[in-house]
């Protein structure tokens, strides 16, 4: 986001109506408390639209706005700029017009010493246009054309060099710290960056390591290298990770931060003993990202009305549920953030801390030294807390003093494994917990999942044939549960595929929400002698909850998503 200074961004927003004085002054404290852009918190508090608020700016700025997605890129100009320079500057060349001015895409096309190194670097007159973030990424990604060809040659190259290092002789160690190995590591780690991957898998086979990354949830095979390698990347991941080269029988676990242009990544690390070697797992997270706002999230605004009001109590427990890798941390962080103010004390117990969060005083479990969920919450207790924040609730020790802990006025956030949000309300008794005590204590339950999002840039509406329509309708029927006048939609949308998605059709992911209020019907359900887990789940659906399935369907008409991709999360 362009980082203006407060008082131009404080004049564009009150001239516009937009926001009174005052209320800029209060957001401006809080993202100069929270080291925020004071942008970004004007957008996510839903102050002002994201679309609408460029307008202003670009009127303000007196540069024309630019959609990279409708006006397109040319890609004989864009490599005219060096991948790490257009990262760093946040600036695209998307053409070079008649009158030979180069036109550049920019975050921020009012910073004079950018266009002026660009027009030394290009050698020729620079024409800015305010670019969004969105817009920015979509050239980074046609980058990553010229990116795969040249790392397919680098590696190769590398691995060539290292069975010829290793011929030499040498122990793990020495070989890890060759230059061959650091490339083929460092060129991987740039190529999972650029991919938008979240994770890099190393695995190893009978003949071979295979190396998948896994982007918007889904795993690709990238490439295979020779066996021969295995021990030295091994022991180059471990180096990094400050763990044991010589342990080869037990798993590890560590972390390392990765550069790549003006970005820091915070990569985790874990590495098992396999059949046929140490198998290792690599996720990558921005050390710079922001939590998301709730509508980022891709929650409706009746979904944030209902989170809204679970977390605003000061007292109770809210739950998200679902799958790994379903979103629950992510949720958890926009649910903290919108917490963060200076009269609450925040305290978090995690594994692992995922987003280092100012003002938010988090703890990592930490087994060897004897800090488990329980007995950090039960340490946690003694810090005078407002807010507690568990990262999971895994065992019965840990339900039973977080139901306590909201019994006696905190706020308590967390996340359990289970497929829905009905479900957690069994799941909690199972570990302990009386149904009394879950009564009492629930403000709500979320429980969610990913889909991918298609990408806009390649969107088509088709009609489907017969019988695919047909086999639609029976799958609706089947995750409608109790409601039975669920029709298809009625136009249906899916991504052509392109360069800038990698002819997938898809670019980025969405969640699709479930928020079970506990109210008092359902309070009384609970507690009562006949309770039963189809009986709350459709008294829920009765008093208006809308299910994962029928939010996905909603996400479905819009064309955010495809039918296919709800059915395959929805079977998760």
């Amino acid at each position: 986001m362009i980082n203006l200074s407060s008082a131009k961004l404080k004049d564009i927003l009150v001239k516009a109506g937009i926001i009174d004085a005052d209320t800029f002054d209060t957001v401006a404290r809080e993202a100069e408390r929270n080291r925020q852009n004071v942008a970004d918190v004007v957008i996510s508090s839903g102050l002002v639209n994201r679309d609408y608020f460029y307008l202003l700016l670009s009127k303000s700025l007196g540069v024309e706005r630019i959609n990279l997605g409708t006006v397109g890129i040319d890609e004989k100009a864009l490599h005219l700029l060096p991948e790490d320079i257009a990262r760093t500057r946040k600036a695209i060349v998307f053409n070079k017009d008649k009158d030979g001015y180069f036109e550049v895409a920019m975050e921020n096309p009012s910073d004079l010493e950018t266009i002026d190194f660009l027009s030394l670097k290009l050698q020729g007159p620079i024409k800015p246009f305010l670019a969004t973030e969105e817009d920015l990424n979509r050239g980074f990604i046609l980058y990553q054309q010229k990116l795969t060809q040249d790392f397919k040659q680098i590696i190769d190259e590398s691995v060539k060099e290292s069975l010829r290092s290793r011929v030499k002789g040498g122990d793990v160690a020495q070989l890890a710290a060759d230059v061959p190995i650091v490339a083929i590591v460092d060129n991987l780690l740039s190529y999972a960056v650029s991919s938008r991957a979240s994770d890099i898998h190393f695995e190893v086979l009978d003949d071979a390591i295979l190396v998948r990354f896994r982007v918007d949830g889904i795993l690709h095979e990238i490439m295979r290298m020779p066996k021969e390698i295995h021990a030295a990347i091994v022991a180059r991941v471990k180096i990094l990770s400050n763990l044991r080269v010589d342990e080869h029988t037990h798993p590890q676990d560590g972390r390392f931060r990765y550069k790549i242009g003006g970005d820091i990544i915070d990569i985790r690390v874990s590495i098992i003993p396999t059949f046929y070697g140490e198998k290792i797992e690599m996720r990558l997270l921005s050390a710079a990202q922001k939590p998301l706002s709730f509508q980022e999230l891709g929650m409706f605004d009746d979904t944030v009305k209902l989170v809204s009001e679970a977390i605003s109590k000061s007292y109770g427990m809210v739950v998200v549920c679902g799958p790994t890798g379903s979103g629950k941390t992510t949720t958890l962080y926009s649910f903290l953030n919108i917490l963060n103010k200076p009269d609450v004390n925040i305290v978090t117990i995690e594994d692992p801390i995922e987003y280092d969060m100012r003002y938010i005083n988090q703890t990592q479990v930490n087994i060897a030294a004897g800090i488990t969920f329980a007995s950090g919450l039960r340490s946690i207790l003694r810090q005078d807390p407002n807010i507690i924040m568990v990262g999971e609730i895994r065992d019965d020790e840990t339900a039973d003093i977080a139901v306590q802990s909201s019994l006696t006025g905190h706020l308590v956030l967390s996340s359990l494994h289970t497929n829905d949000s009905p479900t957690a309300v069994p799941r909690l008794m199972d570990m302990g917990v009386p149904s009394f005590l879950v009564s009492a204590v629930l403000n709500a339950v979320s429980s969610q999942r990913l889909v991918r999002r298609i990408h806009v840039e390649c969107i088509e509406s088709y009609t489907p044939d017969r019988k695919t329509y047909e086999n639609i309708e029976s799958q609706i029927k089947e995750f409608s549960i109790a409601r039975k006048d669920i029709k298809p939609p009625k136009t249906f949308y899916r991504g052509k595929g392109c360069s800038a998605c990698n002819n997938t059709g898809f670019l980025g992911r969405i969640g699709i929400f479930e928020v079970l209020e506990v109210t008092e019907k359902i309070r009384s359900l609970i507690i009562s002698k006949d309770f039963d887990l189809d009986v709350l789940r459709n008294l829920a659906m009765e008093e208006g909850m809308v299910t994962m399935f029928e939010d996905g369907l909603r996400k479905v008409e819009l064309g955010m998503t495809t039918i296919e991709e709800l059915f395959r999360v929805m079977r998760e």
